[in-house]
């Protein structure tokens, strides 16, 4: 038995009729057929060993060496299973390395077991590249910088093509023809292929185009109203871009929609330090009015404007002194106002305010008068960008203007409404009556 052994593995091809152990059996194909099912069983466990050496020991090794090391790169790699599907090599390399020796010289069996197991590794192979993707993508993740240039769609391109050259691969082994050839072949598929793959491709290209030209990262805040989209970019991917809305919805977008539509990035905002408060309150211009010697007596008691006070009523009287100005008249030279003293207040207000950023654009101006009133705009910008914080300091700013405005004689304009017709009413005034002093 041992020198049967010694020559079948010496020389398996028992189908030789020069064979002297074939010519010497009485039943030669039935020893072949037990050969050959000796040596796939003898194949299959040192396989198994194979795989069990791979997963219990190497891999095992493998993952505890990488939880040792502080880097974070290997951990990626197990995180993602990139040697996990590594090991799949191991048994895949026995069955193609020992098919001659399973097959018993059987041509027709050794390159069907080769054929499968070198398929398998195709694949193997392919499963492991994607994870490497994976797991460099996370790595690259990792970094501050990639949230200004984002990779996912290029990598996601690649596994396309790997897949691509994988399925080719494995039709070449099954089709016994030269891959070139395929490839060849398959340039007459262009258009079949430029159909199924449009929006892939359309989405490559817009993001090269989103890349290049830093149009959008992860991170920023973009408003699309055409998607209903108003939030935060969460992904960036070949195809698509995902928002979240503040109302913690999703919004999908075509990520070539961003190169053909219109979009507003608020990312300038962001990177400026400041938050742009615009708002106007409307002024009833009945209450316009000179200043009279009562009003200024008071205005001089507040502590923003007593400095101003002084300094504009000595460069009037001056003024008015050098053109000869007739005082007794309040058309005759130049006056202050209610309104302007107003702006000058909120000025000095806004100035002193912890939550204003003093080095960016500051404005307390009018705008063309309406049959509303006179819009008086606050255009400033808050050191603080935070949505709520936000809202809240401009919030304090027009609450505190509200207030203030009786102080300084002015009114708000505001339209009547129904209480203030019952209030005329029953004043015994018509809706066309006397003014009600809205």
């Amino acid at each position: 038995m041992k020198n049967w052994l010694i020559q079948f593995i010496a020389d398996p091809n028992l189908s030789d009729p020069n064979n002297p152990l074939a010519s010497q059996s009485t039943s030669g194909h039935a020893t072949l057929i037990m050969a050959q099912v000796i040596g796939i069983i003898l194949v299959a466990v040192l396989a198994w060993v194979a795989n069990w050496i791979a997963k219990k020991i190497i891999l095992r090794g493998v993952h505890h060496a990488a939880e040792r090391t502080r880097t974070q790169w290997d951990d990626q790699f197990v995180k993602h299973k990139v040697f996990m599907r590594l090991s799949h090599l191991a048994p895949s390399t026995v069955i193609y390395l020992l098919a001659p020796l399973a097959s018993m010289g059987d041509t027709a069996l050794s390159s069907g077991l080769r054929t499968s197991a070198f398929i398998y590794m195709v694949v193997v192979g392919w499963l492991v590249v994607d994870a490497v993707f994976n797991a460099l993508t996370a790595i690259y993740n990792s970094y501050e910088f990639a949230k200004r240039i984002p990779i996912r769609s290029f990598v996601q391109v690649a596994k396309i093509l790997l897949g691509l050259t994988g399925l080719i691969v494995v039709l070449s082994i099954l089709l016994k023809k030269d891959p070139s050839r395929l490839l060849t072949g398959m340039g007459a598929m262009t258009a079949i292929l430029l159909l199924i793959f449009k929006d892939s491709i359309l989405g490559l290209v817009a993001g090269v185009q989103l890349s290049s030209n830093n149009m959008v990262h992860l991170g920023d805040w973009i408003e699309m109203a055409k998607y209903g989209a108003d939030g935060d970019v969460i992904d960036i991917s070949l195809t698509t871009i995902k928002v979240q809305n503040w109302d913690k919805t999703i919004s999908t977008i075509p990520a070539y929609a961003l190169i053909s539509d219109s979009f507003k990035n608020w990312r300038g905002m962001s990177e400026s330090g400041g938050r742009r408060i615009k708002r106007n309150i409307t002024i009833d211009m009945n209450t316009i009015r000179f200043c009279d010697e009562t009003m200024l007596e008071k205005f001089r008691k507040l502590q923003y404007l007593a400095a101003y006070i002084e300094e504009k009523q000595k460069e009037l009287a001056s003024w008015n002194t050098d053109q000869k100005v007739d005082p007794s008249d309040l058309v005759n030279g130049r006056r202050l106002t209610n309104i302007g003293t107003f702006r000058a207040y909120l000025a000095a207000y806004l100035k002193h305010h912890p939550k204003i950023h003093q080095d960016m654009t500051f404005l307390v101006r009018h705008l063309e008068p309406t049959a509303l009133g006179l819009p008086i705009q606050i255009y400033v910008f808050s050191s603080d960008q935070v949505w709520a914080n936000y809202e809240a300091i401009q919030a304090d700013i027009f609450d505190h203007i509200l207030a203030i405005l009786p102080e300084f004689g002015l009114r708000v304009y505001q339209q009547p409404s129904g209480v203030d017709v019952q209030k005329l009413r029953g004043q015994g005034l018509g809706v066309g009556g006397q003014d009600s002093g809205l």
